[in-house]
């Protein structure tokens, strides 16, 4: 067999583990988006002092709950914690 064959088949060879990867890699998004909706619905069950205990409010669930179907709303609830904390944190250094 020559080098141009084996380039010939390499080649036929090559984008296979790229669509795999990309099948795996869409499969693992879905996957996560799926577990962090599950536990975000979980949140929903919470009193609204557990609620406080981790920096978020009864509205940010609500907030969070407008996110198409195909995103994950634990990222909108983290950015909206994190700007509360900012928020505070901000006040609490004009106050002193």
């Amino acid at each position: 067999m020559s080098a141009t064959h084996l380039a010939a088949e390499s080649s036929r060879v090559a984008p296979r583990p790229a669509v795999q990867a990309g099948v795996l890699g869409t499969l693992s998004t879905v996957f996560r988006i799926w577990k962090n909706r599950r536990a975000f619905h979980r949140l929903g069950e919470m009193s609204d002092a557990e609620l406080a205990d981790i920096g978020l409010t009864r509205s940010d669930l609500s907030v969070a709950t407008d996110a198409p179907l195909g995103a994950d709303p634990t990222v909108r609830l983290r950015l909206l914690a994190e700007e509360r904390v900012e928020t505070i944190e901000d006040a609490a250094r004009r106050a002193a």
